[in-house]
């Protein structure tokens, strides 16, 4: 038995409402720009339009003129997606509840995450979505995840409850310990004061 390797997601499609809902949220609060528009190729009665996250990667919604927005809370039950995440900077991060407040959409309010800032809110179609910013660059050649495992390991071996940013800087350190050559044979912390 072989495995079957992703190398990342290629695309999540949603079912929308009406199409200019979904030009008006994607791209007209969350910027994200409405690259590709075609028929949904299995049923000719919704549309396809295609939106890019900032990744180069897609989110994908069918529509149709007969379907209206319901604001009421998507499904939660077992199987159903509870919510999406999206990154956004620190500096974005820190405007995301006052654009919202402009907007008049309800929102949690930043929470503190230990490794990352998140609000939540909900989408014109009841969808949870998240924006969230992580606390912390990853060191030249690493991904957020290389980052994320090491505090994990981190936060184990110490006993803590969740990541935080004490094992995000020590995770880092030790990344660039390991992938970065030196001239020196002891790298151990000093003080040369």
């Amino acid at each position: 038995m072989r495995k079957i390797q992703t190398q990342g997601v290629h695309h999540i499609t949603l079912v929308g409402a009406d199409r200019q809902t979904s030009i008006d949220f994607w791209e007209g609060v969350l910027g994200m720009p409405f690259i590709f528009d075609q028929p949904n190729l299995d049923n000719p009665n919704e549309g396809h339009l295609y939106f890019d996250p900032g990744d180069g990667r897609l989110i994908t919604v069918f529509t149709n003129e007969d379907r209206k927005p319901d604001p009421k809370r998507t499904s939660t039950d077992q199987g159903a997606v509870h919510h999406l995440a999206f990154s956004v900077s620190q500096a974005t991060f820190k405007q995301v509840a006052r654009r919202l407040d402009a907007r008049g959409i309800k929102h949690s309010g930043p929470k503190d995450r230990g490794f990352m800032d998140s609000i939540y809110f909900n989408d014109p179609l009841g969808l949870l979505i998240e924006i969230a910013s992580y606390r912390f660059e990853p060191p030249e050649g690493c991904r957020h995840a290389d980052v994320m495992i090491e505090a994990h390991r981190i936060r184990v071996e110490r006993g803590d409850y969740n990541i935080q940013e004490e094992h995000l800087a020590d995770a880092i350190e030790l990344l660039v310990e390991r992938r970065q050559q030196s001239l020196s044979a002891d790298r151990s912390p000093r003080n040369p004061f």
